[in-house]
């Protein structure tokens, strides 16, 4: 029995650091030092989507970058109605404008032309202008003799007719480029202010985490650039649209000019100065 015994292996110590079976950790795929799954979700707090379901979700925290928004979307919404409106305004002035001068000196008839010019629609400058000269000449003649005509000559009192009704007409002209310009000149900085605040929003959530990872910044940062985008988006169409509906002004308004000083000869002298079947 000693023999057995003795001969009968001693038990081998067990490990338990050794036997315990190790549960690997879950690993992401590493890109540079930086883990692609925190990215990932970082960059998709970036998106528009998820700041739209942002500003719903918590409207009162993003108080701030719905005022912006909104400023800008009401902004953009107005300058192309602008756009739309007198793109069609000048078209319509510009096809009209040969026809109604045309005809105006084509009729042989003073009276015939005037009734012309009644006829056109109440947004037809160029009749306007002929109407307001054929009524001052009318107006000054049938007060002959009177105060006014000692006071004003005919030719001055047809000229400050046409001046107001060249002025009044050229001002129509310009209706929505105050618009235009405004936000033109105003939505880039809106935006700016919009991504001020978004940067503003960051650095304070860099202080509250302590951490200035990717996943920390990317939501208010995002929120940042977006606003500075549709800043831009607003302004670049609005620039544009000025600049062009600018332009065209300056060529209705040549004509308008032209157009009241062949009126202030004729109406003044009653004939046009120079041939005029080369003003047709």
């Amino acid at each position: 029995m000693l023999q057995d015994a003795s001969n009968t292996p001693a038990a081998t110590p067990v490990d338990p650091v050794v036997t315990q079976t190790a549960t690997p950790a879950p690993v992401d795929t590493m890109i540079g030092g930086v883990v692609q799954d925190s990215n990932a979700a970082a960059l998709s707090e970036m998106g528009i989507a998820n700041l739209l379901q942002s500003m719903i979700a918590a409207p009162g925290e993003f108080a701030v970058t719905w005022v912006v928004v909104l400023s800008l979307v009401i902004m953009s919404i107005a300058c192309w109605y602008y756009t739309v409106v007198k793109t069609i305004q000048n078209q319509v002035v510009k096809t009209r404008a040969n026809h109604v001068i045309r005809t105006f000196w084509e009729t042989p008839n003073a009276q015939d032309a005037i009734r012309f010019m009644e006829d056109q629609p109440a947004n037809e400058p160029f009749s306007k202008i002929a109407l307001d000269a054929a009524v001052a000449a009318a107006h000054h003649q049938k007060n002959e003799g009177s105060r006014l005509a000692e006071t004003l000559s005919r030719s001055e009192f047809i000229d400050r007719a046409l001046r107001q009704a060249v002025t009044r007409e050229s001002a129509r002209l310009e209706n929505g480029m105050t618009m235009l310009a405004t936000t033109g000149a105003a939505a880039p900085f809106i935006g700016l202010l919009g991504t001020t605040w978004g940067i503003y929003k960051a650095l304070i959530k860099i202080g509250a985490t302590g951490s200035a990872s990717l996943d920390a910044v990317a939501g208010p940062v995002g929120e940042a650039l977006l606003k500075t985008a549709l800043g831009l988006v607003v302004a670049i169409p609005a620039v544009m649209a000025y600049n062009f509906f600018n332009r065209m002004n300056r060529t209705t308004n040549a004509r308008f000019d032209e157009f009241a000083h062949d009126l202030h000869d004729f109406f003044a002298t009653g004939s046009r100065v120079g041939d005029p079947a080369a003003k047709r």
